[in-house]
């Protein structure tokens, strides 16, 4: 593959990530760059590795997924070498993050997390974001991980009734 090309979907990758409202999942990226087929998976593969390893993106590995968040030298680096974009990508990168900005942010609102303590139980972490601040966190201590795994599920599907629950109850 050429230089070129690897820079080129580098650059997509930078544009995205500049031009959201928030992170973007590995999975929402890789979404729209395969279903334009910009380039296959294993070159999508290298374009992340490459550009977290040269500090051009932030990667934090939450659950089952990736965050990425484009630092300040991603951004200069974009600025750089960013010409290298035609408008009808820009355009298809612009549309995509219009069409999908609800499902974006509602993906990064709720996080979940479960660990194991010391006395071998299990704790869910369950939070609840708007806009990056935090209108929920709580802390649920079940005796399995299988118990800690559907805590966790039943909060990424259920979050909003149980909070308007529990505002509910507490106001």
């Amino acid at each position: 593959m050429s230089k070129d090309l690897l820079t080129l979907y580098k650059m997509i990758v930078l544009y995205m990530l500049e031009k959201a409202s928030s992170p973007l999942t590995r999975a929402q990226i890789s979404d729209f760059i395969l279903d334009k087929e910009y380039t296959d998976y294993m070159t999508l593969q290298t374009v992340f590795s490459d550009l977290t390893e040269d500090g051009f993106i932030t990667a934090e590995e939450t659950e089952n997924r990736t965050i990425y968040e484009i630092t300040p030298e991603g951004a200069e680096t974009l600025e750089f070498f960013g010409g290298r974009l035609s408008e009808d990508i820009r355009d298809d990168i612009k549309v995509y993050l219009k069409q999908n900005e609800v499902q974006i942010i509602d993906e990064l609102s709720v996080k979940t997390n479960y660990d194991r303590n010391s006395k071998g139980e299990y704790i869910a972490e369950l939070t609840l974001l708007e806009r990056e601040s935090q209108l929920m966190n709580m802390s649920v201590t079940v005796p399995s991980k299988e118990l800690a795994e559907r805590v966790c599920n039943n909060w990424k599907t259920q979050n909003e009734e149980i909070y308007q629950y529990l505002i509910g109850k507490l106001f």
